[in-house]
């Protein structure tokens, strides 16, 4: 039966010096205890069921018909990197694609750029779990662990990355304590067993995919099992179920894009999960469906607004060509037009690793496209001169402003 337990706080013998007095205090605080998942049933409300069966519906009809879309590959990365960059802001760690495609080419003009150091490490973490995870396969606590090395191992936090925390967390107080927290979740000696139903939870295929993400995502959030990097995490989760469950194998809907432009009531919603009583008390069926509902209408919102970008940046191609005249199929021209949302920052270096042609070749068509104004000289380096598709870029921006916007 899920609970808040009441425990004393008890501060250190000897605190550190010059800590505030409020920091100092003892207190009783309330940690929250969560039903486990694996084996429990769900009742979904009729309007709830409607609402979970059109985010499918969409999900898996983006998914479909971007396998036929100019793009396709390329597009995926691009909201790859969008997601991430969403779940991102919403931990409060603001980077625009400029700055962040810069750090990916290690080309940023700030190389100690630590903000974008750790949002590039959770496009990494991503593009790991969703290219690890096949559909019918399985999501494994090791998998989990794995995905938050990726995330922390490079940052200031790398001292617990891959690694369940061993110690109480808390969300929303001074940080010095729990006593004013907003949420404290379990104590960590139930953080493992509670994970390890998670993920039986998430590899059983009785509820409706997005269902399962959804409620999945929020005992995630509930649990709380790291000392850093939660809720990326838990965001990556989302699409590791809808990868699993065979719903998205090719696209990424930007569901964190959509939650970052509601911050504060997505939180909001998170916590009124955490409901008290037993699974099938009148309290918990609410406060389950009450979130998933939020979570499907999120989805399919997510869906349509990568789905008008896709063929966004189909019409920008279309007006690259037309500028550019002839563009025969097959050329160094016509691949790297295809792989520019892939790579909108590059060098002639990256140009023939993407299209898989000579250097010469690949410089060539750069010319080509500077000449067509798709491609814009950026700066001379020692070894590398590096080219901008600038509307590329400004698109991707207005995308992820339009999205975030309350």
């Amino acid at each position: 039966m899920a609970s808040f337990q009441v425990r004393r706080w008890v501060p250190q013998a000897v605190p550190p010096s010059g800590l505030p007095r409020r920091a100092r205090r003892g207190c009783d605080y309330k940690v929250y205890l969560p039903d486990p998942l694996a084996e429990r049933a769900f009742l979904l409300d009729g309007a709830v069921a409607a609402d979970v069966a059109q985010a499918e519906l969409a999900v898996a009809d983006f998914d479909r018909r971007a396998r036929i879309l100019v793009d396709t590959q390329a597009l995926a990365r691009l909201l790859l990197r969008t997601e991430s960059v969403a779940s991102s802001w919403i931990e409060g760690l603001a980077v625009g694609p400029r700055r962040l495609l810069r750090a990916a080419a290690r080309l940023n003009d700030r190389p100690h750029d630590v903000t974008a150091a750790d949002v590039m490490a959770n496009v990494v973490a991503l593009r790991f779990g969703t290219e690890t995870v096949r559909q019918g396969g399985k999501i494994t606590l090791d998998l989990i662990l794995e995905i938050h090395r990726f995330l922390l191992q490079s940052t200031l936090q790398s001292a617990h990355a891959g690694k369940l925390r061993t110690v109480q967390n808390w969300i929303g107080s001074g940080g010095y304590n729990p006593c004013d927290a907003v949420f404290v979740p379990p104590p960590p000696d139930l953080v493992e067993s509670l994970m390890r139903d998670l993920c039986a939870f998430c590899n059983a295929d009785v509820l409706p995919a997005v269902a399962q993400a959804a409620i999945a995502h929020a005992q995630f959030e509930n649990i709380h099992p790291f000392a850093d990097g939660n809720g990326r995490v838990g965001r990556a989760l989302i699409h590791l179920i809808l990868r699993r469950r065979g719903l998205s194998q090719r696209t990424l809907p930007p569901i964190s894009l959509v939650l970052a432009s509601s911050r504060d009531d997505y939180f909001a919603a998170l916590r009124a999960s955490a409901y008290v009583g037993k699974p099938e008390s009148a309290a918990a069926r609410e406060a389950v469906n009450a979130w998933v509902e939020r979570f499907a209408l999120t989805t399919s919102q997510a869906v349509g607004h990568a789905d008008s970008f896709e063929k966004h940046i189909d019409r920008l191609e279309i007006r690259w060509r037309k500028r550019l005249g002839r563009v025969r199929a097959g050329s160094a021209v016509d691949l790297l037009l295809r792989h520019l949302p892939q790579v909108p920052i590059l060098t002639a270096q990256d140009a023939a690793d993407v299209i898989g042609r000579s250097f010469e070749a690949a410089n060539n068509a750069i010319a080509q496209l500077v000449g067509a104004r798709v491609l814009t000289p950026q700066k001379e380096t020692r070894r590398n001169r590096t080219f901008e598709a600038s509307e590329l870029l400004t698109a991707f921006a207005d995308f992820e402003r339009r999205l975030t916007a309350p």
